[in-house]
């Protein structure tokens, strides 16, 4: 059983297209795996016999094998970035001798991309809109430049950019993100002010909300209370701090608004498992 990170992938080619409702669009299959981001819309795709939507950044995901059409109108074409790849073969990858079956013909191909099975890879939606993952679009982009541009390790560079695509797509889908914009405020300034804000009250104030609301929908919206994402974000700072700077463990705890050392060493403790001059030693020490 495979996982996403044994992947081996190759980008066989790449090609900027204008889908416009001529015959090769219609019910198909291809021998390889293949991203089309589609930069217009609207228009449709046709997946496993459903219909899906086209729209700006709308991306497609297709599995070598996998029977798909394109629904698009004559009198509004729409362009998109094409990859075409394998993702578990880079020593005779089959997208590079890539092929498509029409119907009404069997979708049998005599050499086919590898698909071993790999369950994290089957939770990947065939379509997706990536506007709330402006990263993965800017990404892409970089993967499609990087094969046409590219004089010297073309290969060995775009297979990377998508190696590193599939695991950040997986994560993208994966790791849940604070949507409501009062608390995702309120995060940013705890990330960027750990030091301050430490009362309730205060973070209350700060994003609008009611004392006895923001802790229900703080941790709704991260899984974790208020102080303890900020204890978080604290005993985070307080470790750059000891190995980036020559600060005293004393001035590391003032500076992060401890009354004292001994609370701060004891928070310190009961997070990483060891005092702070010890970790610092050890950190040093390597």
């Amino acid at each position: 059983m495979k996982k996403i990170p044994d992947m081996k992938p190759y980008v066989g080619e790449f090609m900027h297209y204008l889908y416009d409702g001529s015959s090769n669009e219609q019910l198909r299959a291809g021998s390889v795996y293949a991203l089309h981001l589609f930069l217009d819309g609207p228009g449709e795709m046709e997946i496993d016999g459903e219909r899906h939507p086209i729209e700006r950044h709308t991306l497609i995901f297709l599995r070598p094998g996998q029977p798909h059409a394109f629904h698009i109108s004559p009198d509004h074409p729409l362009p998109s970035f094409n990859i075409y790849f394998d993702l578990w073969d880079d020593e005779s990858p089959a997208s590079l001798h890539r092929s498509f079956i029409y119907a009404p013909e069997a979708f049998v191909f005599e050499h086919m991309a590898a698909m071993p099975a790999c369950p994290e890879l089957d939770e990947l939606p065939s379509v997706i809109n990536l506007r709330d993952h402006p990263q993965l679009i800017d990404t892409f982009t970089m993967i499609t430049r990087a094969y046409k541009d590219l004089e010297y390790y073309r290969s060995e560079t775009t297979n990377s950019f998508l190696y590193a695509w599939m695991l950040s797509w997986y994560n993208a889908l994966h790791v849940k993100k604070p949507q409501d914009y009062r608390i995702v405020r309120l995060i940013e300034y705890m990330q960027h002010h750990p030091e301050q804000g430490q009362s309730v009250d205060e973070w209350s104030s700060y994003c609008g909300l009611k004392r006895t609301y923001i802790h229900e929908l703080f941790l709704q919206e991260t899984g974790q209370t208020p102080r303890s994402y900020h204890h978080e974000l604290v005993m985070k700072r307080s470790a750059h701090m000891m190995l980036e700077s020559d600060l005293t463990i004393t001035e590391i705890a003032e500076k992060l608004r401890y009354s004292s050392i001994h609370p701060f060493s004891r928070h310190f403790r009961e997070y990483f498992g060891i005092s702070p001059s010890q970790y610092r030693a050890n950190h040093r020490q390597s």
